[in-house]
């Protein structure tokens, strides 16, 4: 592989390309600065702007969502996993049916795995634009997201309507539904009692990994944060783990699936028969199978990554202790 064709698999993070329409709360008071980024797949999108960095995916989607303080993403809910982990600022994730079941609160490093089925949304709670990673479960992450009932009725009122076929069209640009296309229905009393509150205890205990205790477990050897033998149990079609300056040997190794690297801190260095290249904080690289490579830091101080694979695993399959 040539240094080029590698550069084309690398997206950097000043080079992410924002959508401030992505979805259906785009207009509205409090969610209407979001920018929300697709880096590896189409991610879950709701509009025709989003600019997708690397279309071809590896069995799951990355994307990004960075947005002002005081900016919050609307209630929704996934069919499929969603994992987030803060590259940039503090945040508050919070879940159910309005909000209130719960909530958490994560500074930079820390990852959440958000159980499937049930309402969550996050605000940046801190003083500067803040950045957090996503990774979304399945190849084909779209037509996964379901709005809150008062979601899509808040929107409406702000000029924004989502058809039935998953599109946005807003109405104060003139863009009426199609024929043939009718809103998307809101849920009913009786479908929204399947949608859990989950206690803030489990969802702290069972979810959600903390940046320095996953430093110290990656002191000789990758911190396995998501799968079925690692701090977070699940089986969501990937797993995750964190490394650091001690947990990998800068050696090459070949794997027969695909592997996408997240920067945390630091400069890691990436080497394979053909070339070189820098990883720096924020730019996510997807190294594809078979192909012998090497990783490790690249300066002094304070390193780590996020290193995402795929399973064999169904995708949105969840452990349940």
């Amino acid at each position: 592989m040539t240094p080029q064709e590698m550069e084309a698999r690398i997206v950097r993070y000043g080079d992410l390309r924002p959508c401030k329409t992505a979805f259906i709360d785009a207009h509205t008071p409090g969610s209407d600065q979001k920018e929300n980024f697709t880096i590896i797949g189409g991610g879950v999108s709701e509009s025709a702007d989003q600019h997708v960095h690397i279309t071809e995916t590896p069995g799951f989607n990355i994307g990004a969502a960075g947005q002002p303080p005081k900016c919050r993403n609307s209630l929704h809910s996934h069919s499929t996993a969603e994992v987030f982990f803060v590259l940039k600022g503090r945040w508050k994730f919070f879940w159910g049916r309005w909000g209130k079941a719960g909530e958490v609160v994560l500074e930079e490093g820390d990852i959440i795995n958000i159980p499937t089925g049930i309402f969550r949304g996050f605000e940046n709670i801190g003083v500067d634009y803040g950045m957090i990673m996503a990774i979304l479960g399945g190849d084909d992450a779209g037509g996964g997201v379901i709005w809150a009932p008062q979601v899509i009725e808040d929107a409406k009122s702000h000029g924004l309507v989502l058809g039935a076929n998953g599109k946005l069209y807003d109405t104060k640009k003139g863009q009426p539904l199609p024929d043939g296309v009718k809103p998307m229905p809101l849920l009913t009393d009786e479908e929204l009692k399947a949608f859990p509150e989950l206690a803030p205890a489990a969802v702290v205990r069972d979810y959600v990994a903390r940046y320095w205790d996953l430093m110290a477990l990656a002191a000789h050897e990758p911190a396995k944060v998501i799968g079925p033998k690692s701090l977070l149990r699940d089986r969501p079609g990937f797993e995750v783990e964190l490394l650091t300056r001690g947990s990998i040997a800068d050696t090459p190794y070949v794997l027969d699936r695909h592997e996408v690297l997240m920067v945390m801190h630091g400069h890691w260095r990436l080497t394979w028969e053909g070339g070189e290249k820098t990883l720096a904080p924020g730019d996510v690289c997807a190294v594809p199978p078979g192909l012998s490579h090497g990783l490790a830091p690249s300066m002094t101080g304070e390193a780590s990554l996020y290193r995402v694979r795929n399973t064999d695993d169904k995708p949105g399959a969840t452990w349940r202790a």
